[in-house]
């Protein structure tokens, strides 16, 4: 399953990039799964995925938690959690 990541924030500059196209193996089934699998892809990745604790995910759109099944997503954003004033 190919799916279109977006990065946002420090994440994004920690990664390196704001968008990539990745195909996870099929025992990635979460996005939990998927960071994990991101993670082990690059220092970079490795880096902006350390502290999974600091990440939010949204799954085709629609905010998730982190245990959420991917399904047949097409496109998961990772960012910060937004804070605001």
């Amino acid at each position: 399953m190919a799916l279109r990541l977006l990065y946002f924030a420090w994440v994004r500059e920690r990664v390196g990039t704001g968008e990539e196209q990745v195909t996870p193996p099929e025992a990635v089934a979460t996005a939990a799964q998927l960071i994990d699998w991101l993670a082990k892809q690059s220092e970079a990745h490795a880096a902006a995925f350390a502290d999974r604790d600091r990440l939010r995910v949204a799954i085709d759109q629609k905010f998730a938690a982190l245990d959420t099944p991917l399904g047949g997503a097409r496109e998961v954003a990772i960012f910060p959690p937004v804070t605001g004033g």
